[in-house]
């Protein structure tokens, strides 16, 4: 049985198509796509009308605490909150206990993504055993398994011999290299953005430098070594900057911004609220407005969500006390509509290229693509309904997030992968 498509606005950046047409699934891949497609006995016809087709989203960067921490999150409830979110594809970080350091763990990942089967779950790989900043992870190992990128995220390897060393392995097994970039000496116990709402909250702060150091240094060593190196989370106006400056002199660098961090800023931190704890923190005005514009003119080069659930216990403990990370696979796709793509930042076909068709040139994986031919893994988008985002409702184990009641438009109303209907809106199904 295949699965027609009817009468969506398909938007796929690595073709330019930008139209109203239709869009046959057979076999797991795109048959066709083309206008007035004739539907055959049996199949499956979805009508899109006043819906865009995108393809499906890729996320550069989720914590799916499995192994080790699945109290918060694991591999299973991760994927279903991707489905639900429209991502088919997301790189789960290697800050698991045990971490993601060698092909055992590697293999553990890929055996539970397969047996959830609602989205593509790539392990992403420590930089260093342990993640202890000691020696260097079994990177040759883990991608001989098939590992796209290697990342010590959660923090920095601040040993930035080591860390050239990483890069050169990781420039010579064609991997990414995701930075988490922060001095941990610099940190000095802040909890929130360096500012007066940091002091009118009586609780230490971050200091944009924390961030735009290690950025530099980053930066630096990927120009010396020729690593392709992604900067995770940019939420300083000052590593927007350095990006663009990186990208002039040919430095192979790309970026990635999350949705609170173009959407909320540090005066918004209602009180000792630590749903509004997350580490790089939220910003100034001006650091919100320059994320936009890295997005707007291409500087920067895709939204991710840094997906970080946490028990409500441990969030219950405030500001001082809680761990850093908000969840955000259930609420990125309505939030980046709603705040760039409505706020004139986006167009429809931005929207789709920052989260799906950059995202996948990032990674180096064949997805990002809905042309004939290729795996169907796409989402359909709705961008009518407005409603009010409610963690109740969603699939993950996490709930810790700062929009609760904050009205946004746009919702996922279909999500498939490899051309099976994973999530449906109208239902709430998620089929396995």
């Amino acid at each position: 049985m295949g699965v027609v498509i009817r009468g969506g606005h398909v938007c796929n950046p690595a073709t330019g198509t930008d139209g109203i047409m239709d869009l046959r699934i057979e076999d797991g891949k795109v048959a066709q796509l083309a206008e007035d497609l004739t539907a055959e006995d049996g199949d499956e016809v979805v009508d899109a009308k006043g819906c865009y087709v995108f393809p499906g989203f890729i996320d550069l960067h989720v914590h799916f605490r499995d192994p080790g921490q699945t109290q918060k999150e694991d591999i299973a409830s991760g994927s279903c909150a991707a489905a639900h979110g429209g991502f088919t594809t997301v790189a789960a970080m290697p800050n698991t206990t045990p971490p993601v350091d060698g092909p055992d763990v590697v293999r553990y990942v890929k055996q539970k993504a397969d047996e959830a089967g609602l989205t593509h779950v790539l392990a992403v790989g420590s930089v260093t055993r342990g993640m202890e900043g000691k020696e260097l992870s079994d990177i040759e190992g883990m991608a001989a398994e098939g590992i796209r990128a290697i990342s010590e995220d959660g923090k920095s390897v601040m040993d930035s011999g080591l860390y050239r060393r990483a890069m050169k392995k990781a420039k010579e097994a064609g991997l990414t290299v995701l930075a988490h970039c922060e001095d941990r000496s610099l940190v000095e116990g802040g909890v929130i953005h360096q500012g007066s709402r940091a002091e009118q909250l009586g609780v230490r702060g971050i200091s944009s430098a924390t961030e735009n150091v290690i950025v530099a240094r980053d930066v630096l060593l990927a120009k010396e070594t020729g690593a392709k190196l992604h900067l995770c989370h940019c939420s300083t106006k000052e590593s927007v900057e350095i990006l663009r400056q990186a990208k002039a002199h040919g430095i192979r660098v790309t970026g990635e911004v999350c949705p609170h961090h173009f959407t909320l800023t540090d005066e918004d931190i209602p009180g000792d609220d630590a749903n509004y704890k997350m580490n790089p923190p939220l910003r100034t005005k001006e650091d919100v407005e320059a994320l936009r514009q890295g997005l707007k003119f291409g500087i920067i080069d895709a939204v991710a969500t840094d997906h970080a659930p946490h028990t409500a216990e441990e969030k219950a403990a405030g500001l001082e006390s809680a761990p850093f990370g908000i969840v955000g696979l259930e609420t990125a796709a309505a939030l980046t509509y709603t705040e760039l793509v409505l706020g004139g930042v986006l167009t429809p076909i931005d929207m789709a290229r920052v989260m799906s068709a950059n995202p996948a040139a990032i990674l180096g994986i064949d997805k990002g693509d809905i042309s004939p031919g290729n795996a169907a893994d796409l989402v359909v988008f709705d961008p009518r309904p407005t409603y009010e985002i409610r963690a109740a409702e969603f699939c993950g184990k996490g709930k810790n997030m700062p929009y609760e009641g904050r009205a946004v438009t746009g919702r996922v109303k279909l999500t498939i992968m490899d051309g099976r209907i994973v999530f449906r809106e109208e239902k709430e199904a998620y089929d396995r």
